[in-house]
């Protein structure tokens, strides 16, 4: 059978068409989009910014992850939403180039933590200076108090789609 004549069976089958979304769906739904497009470009901008530093945004998340304190690969991935063999590949070719290293976990023999070098901090410090005013101005345009209820409302769905995923 055709493709053409699969999809008038379909037209014309007696199967129930699915409902419409709930505004509610609609409203999500459209939030999705323009997350998926903000992500897009803010991807773009991470990696002009992290370019100067010799750095990708996926170094530059892994080297701000462990900026305060190590953490393990896994905690990394799990935080950013990453799957964790990504995060070290990432964290094994920062290792390599000197700007992290693993060391002990007290709290797992296995598992170890990923810790900054004064390299990684040197590089990170400078990804830091190029990111700065990027955000004041773009901060600055959008408002603070937009920003903040904007950040109350991603805390929201975060929360709900992380509760929910399958």
């Amino acid at each position: 059978m055709s493709r053409i004549r699969e999809r008038q069976h379909t037209v014309n089958s007696d199967e129930p068409i699915p409902a419409a979304r709930t505004p509610a769906g609609d409203a999500f739904s459209e939030l999705v989009v323009h997350l998926l497009r903000l992500n897009g470009i803010l991807a773009a901008e991470g990696e002009a910014l992290a370019r100067p530093a010799g750095q990708t945004t996926a170094r530059w998340q892994v080297l701000a992850m462990v900026e305060d304190d190590p953490h393990t690969v896994a905690r990394i991935a799990k935080t950013l939403g990453l799957a964790r063999q990504s995060v070290q590949r990432v964290a094994d070719a920062l290792e390599a180039a000197g700007l992290v290293r693993f060391v002990d976990n007290p709290h797992h023999r296995r598992a170890h933590l990923v810790s900054l070098t004064d390299e990684g901090r040197t590089a990170l410090a400078s990804i830091q200076a190029e990111q700065r005013p990027w955000a004041d101005r773009l901060g600055a345009a959008i408002g603070e108090p937009s920003l903040r209820r904007a950040n109350a409302i991603l805390d929201r769905v975060l929360e709900v789609v992380s509760a929910s995923r399958r």
